[in-house]
């Protein structure tokens, strides 16, 4: 990590937020799902998820069926 104050804020500012409504966090979680009965297997969409919401938005996901995967962001 770099300690030039505009360097940081660049990455910063780069870094996915949390998908989660009024939750401006980092996200750490990218949950990755798509709706079988819309698109095909090809077409997956991506929830950045913080450490506090990534259960909420991941049960909400396959509580409606919609295949999911959560992968840890680095």
């Amino acid at each position: 990590m770099t300690s030039d104050p505009e360097v940081q804020s660049e990455a910063q500012s780069e870094a996915p937020v949390c998908s989660s409504r009024g939750c401006r966090s980092t996200a750490t979680w990218m949950l990755l799902w798509r709706n079988p009965r819309i698109h095909g297997s090809d077409r997956v969409k991506r929830w950045a998820a913080c450490d506090e919401h990534e259960p909420t938005l991941r049960e909400f996901l396959t509580a409606r069926g919609f295949p999911c995967e959560t992968e840890r962001l680095p």
